[in-house]
């Protein structure tokens, strides 16, 4: 998924330091704050329906996609992935960076006409702990006085956080991680109207009011979603007037691809087949930048043979994944040694992990009690997707396998909330599975994917060294010690082997001539701020 950037990540965390240690102007004002709405439609591909739609419960990229638009948090990325004012126009930190101060812009409403208040704050962050929501950032905001005790349903509320006036939220941590400001960038810490969350319970998730540049208007499953432009937006008017996501359940990349050819949609991602050919036409724009991702087989370690970790080392040395980047990927793709991307702090450019080697992949599942593959049974691997790029991967890696005497049958579900559901109770054997960061840091890949308790840990994987190291490495101050910690965390995790990691995505993305204005950050499409794009159509 991408190229080495130099140190631009450690740059970025040097400026998020900087963030913290004082008041930030809200002085970063769009330029076109007072713009009028120009108008226009844009259309885009969404490769599956969204699971939910609320920011607090988003498991899937699908979700963050559309909810981005919708709502705000106290602060966002840039294009840079330097930490922005959004709906808190100022903060400061103490100087041992436990007691956090924002204060909130006024007469901002959300899209039922509210003004939004510290309470709404209070009541967003408290309910991403809250275990009934079941949120994925929870672990985020642990950190907070308070939450630990909140969660295990030992206070009715979370001391750390105070409305110290209706415009002013005071947080105070019990520990200093990594700038408590970038978690508030993330895709889950958005700021809803407590009032009708409240009403709505869990049908919020398919009828959503934020505060964002765009307004929910309709979903109809497996066909749009539509968004309509917010000419109140406390940063500027969007310059279009609507948004409608056209659904292609199972990622069809050449579908989608093939109504961007005929001007039915704004974008496309480029399909495998053609792929050289189609840059070469040059009559559309394309943009291409690294990324802060991975895409792996996860391979669930609760299940027999799988519970075997020489079973899982042998199903990673079995595969040539050079040869699968180049021949079926066309080398589009950064090659996945480990887990951490390039530009990552603590990416370790000479990590080995498990090369192609099936000779050792047949002397462990020797072993492992199954010569020549004999008794194994067959390996299941399901997917969400059926790209032809997906299946041709997927029909090479069968053929490795199979010359090791390991047998597979891939299985298809299309339908992404069934499949995220089944996903999240353990259901399936073995996954490809692509993770997107959340924030720019090891942490997020790490700790997110394979701590034991994480709810991201989709591979029952447990090694109590790899978790002490890694709740060590969040606690670390030190930059160097830091990235040491996860390193050592990496090459364990890598050694008990519960995922095959295969790349590192890189974005490509292609768009018509007319859009205007796009703006890409290492985090990838969900994160473009769509209310800066405008169309330049022939009149």
């Amino acid at each position: 998924m991408a190229k080495r950037r130099g140190g631009g990540l450690s740059l970025l965390l040097f400026l998020v330091c900087l963030l913290a240690t004082g008041w930030v102007p809200a002085a970063a004002q769009n330029a076109g704050k007072e713009r009028a709405l120009d108008g226009g439609v844009y259309r885009r591909p969404l490769g599956n329906d969204p699971a939910t739609l609320d920011p607090a419960s988003i498991r899937d990229i699908y979700s963050l996609a559309v909810s981005q638009q919708i709502f705000d948090g106290l602060v966002k990325f840039d294009q840079t992935l330097t930490i922005t004012p959004a709906l808190a126009q100022q903060w400061k930190a103490s100087r041992d960076g436990l007691v956090w101060t924002f204060t909130l812009r006024r007469g901002v409403k959300f899209h039922h006409g509210r003004e939004v208040t510290a309470d709404d704050v209070i009541y967003s962050f408290t309910r991403i702990v809250d275990p009934k929501t079941r949120s994925g950032a929870a672990d985020l905001f642990l950190t907070i006085r308070g939450a630990q005790e909140f969660r295990e349903g030992k206070a009715k509320q979370i001391s750390g956080l105070t409305a110290l006036d209706r415009y002013a939220v005071q947080v105070t941590l019990t520990e200093a991680l990594a700038p408590f400001v970038s978690v508030l960038a993330v895709g889950h810490a958005k700021i809803l109207p407590r009032d009708l969350v409240e009403q709505q319970g869990e049908s919020f998730g398919g009828n959503p009011v934020g505060t964002g540049p765009f307004k929910f208007v309709r979903w109809e499953r497996g066909k749009e979603i539509v968004l309509a432009a917010n000419p109140d937006y406390f940063d500027g008017s969007p310059r279009l007037s609507r948004i409608v996501y056209r659904i292609f359940p199972g990622d069809l990349w050449e579908s989608m691809y093939e109504e961007f050819r005929r001007g039915n949609i704004e974008d496309s991602p480029i399909p495998a087949r053609g792929y050289r050919k189609i840059l070469a036409e040059g009559n559309q724009v394309y943009v291409k930048r690294p990324m802060f991702s991975v895409r792996f087989y996860g391979l669930n370690t609760r299940v027999k043979p799988l519970d075997d970790r020489r079973v899982r080392q042998a199903l990673v040395y079995a595969i040539d994944r050079e040869a699968l980047l180049q021949e079926v990927l066309l080398g589009r793709f950064a090659l996945a040694r480990g887990i951490l991307p390039p530009g990552t702090p603590g990416f370790d450019p000479k990590l080995k992990g498990h090369p192609y080697d099936p000779q050792r992949a047949q002397e462990l599942l020797r072993q492992a009690g199954y010569p020549g593959g004999r008794g194994l049974p067959p390996i299941t691997v399901w997917s969400s997707v059926k790209l032809e790029q997906l299946l041709r991967e997927q029909e090479q890696i069968k053929r490795y396998w199979e010359a090791v005497g390991i047998h597979v049958e891939f299985r298809y579900l299309t339908d992404w909330p069934s499949y995220s559901k089944m996903l999240s109770e353990g259901k399936f054997p073995v996954f490809p599975y692509a993770w997107y960061a959340d924030v720019p840091d090891p942490d997020n890949f790490l700790f997110k994917l394979f701590y034991s308790r994480s709810p991201r840990n989709f591979f029952g994987y447990a090694n109590p060294v790899v978790d002490n190291l890694l709740l060590q490495a969040r606690r670390e101050a030190d930059l160097a010690r830091r990235v040491d910690l996860y390193r050592k965390a990496e090459e364990l995790i890598l050694e008990d082997a519960p995922i095959i990691p295969i790349m590192h995505h890189t974005y490509e993305r292609l768009f018509q001539p007319y859009v205007k204005s796009v703006e890409v950050n290492g985090l990838g499409d969900p994160y473009i701020p769509l209310r800066k794009i405008w169309l330049d159509r022939p009149r």
